[in-house]
C-alpha cells in the first residue's frame, strides 16, 4: 500500500511538473505573440499621426510652392494608400514610401525662404520631425519584438509551443528601403 501511494505520489508530481512546464511555454507564446501585436500598434499609432500631420503641412507648402504639383500629389496618393493597406508588409512598404516622399516635400520647402519663417510651417516641421523619431523608437522596439518572437519560434521547444497557441508564421521586419542608404542630394536654385 505504502509503495502505491509513493507511486501515485511521484506519478501526480511528474504530472504537475509536465502540466506546468506545458502551461509555460504555452503562455509564453502568446505573450510573445501580443508583444508583436501591441508593438506594432504602437507603429501604427505614430503612422496615423504621421498622416494627420500631413494634409496641414502639403497645404501650408502650398502656398508657397504652387509648381511642385508632382510632389503634392504623391503625398496625397500615399497618405490614401496606408489607409488601404491591408498586411502589415504592405504598410511597412507604403511606410517607407511615405517616409521618402515627406523627405522629398521637406527638400522643396528649402527653396522657399518665405516658408521656412512661416510660423505654421515651423510649428508643423518640429511636430513632423518628433513623429519621424518616434516612429523611429516604436519601430525599434516593434523589431525587437518581433526578433524575441521569431527567435522562440525556431528554438526546439518554441516551435512546439506557437503551433499549439496557433502562432505559426515568423513576424515581418520593419526594414528601411534600399534606397535608404543612399544621401540625399540637395540642389539650390
Amino acid at each position: 500500500m505504502k509503495k502505491i501511494l509513493i507511486i501515485m505520489g511521484v506519478f501526480l508530481g511528474v504530472a504537475i511538473m509536465l502540466f506546468s512546464w506545458y502551461r509555460n511555454g504555452y503562455n509564453q507564446a502568446i505573450a510573445k505573440d501580443e508583444e508583436v501585436k501591441s508593438a506594432w500598434a504602437q507603429v501604427e499609432n505614430q503612422l496615423q499621426r504621421r498622416n494627420d500631420l500631413i494634409p496641414n503641412l502639403v497645404s501650408t507648402v502650398k502656398g508657397f510652392a504652387t509648381h511642385e504639383k508632382e510632389i503634392f500629389t504623391e503625398v496625397t496618393r500615399l497618405r490614401s494608400q496606408w489607409g488601404k493597406s491591408a498586411s502589415v508588409g504592405s504598410k511597412i512598404e507604403n511606410a517607407n514610401a511615405m517616409g521618402g516622399a515627406l523627405s522629398r516635400l521637406l527638400l522643396v520647402a528649402e527653396n522657399y525662404p518665405q516658408l521656412k519663417s512661416n510660423e505654421n510651417f515651423l510649428a508643423l516641421q518640429a511636430q513632423l520631425e518628433g513623429t519621424e523619431n518616434r516612429i523611429a523608437v516604436e519601430r525599434m522596439r516593434y523589431n525587437r519584438a518581433v526578433k524575441d518572437f521569431n527567435r522562440f519560434q525556431r528554438l526546439f521547444f518554441g516551435r512546439f509551443f506557437a503551433q499549439q497557441a496557433g502562432v505559426t508564421e515568423p513576424s515581418v521586419y520593419f526594414e528601411a528601403e534600399k534606397s535608404a542608404s543612399k544621401v540625399p542630394v540637395v540642389k539650390f536654385k
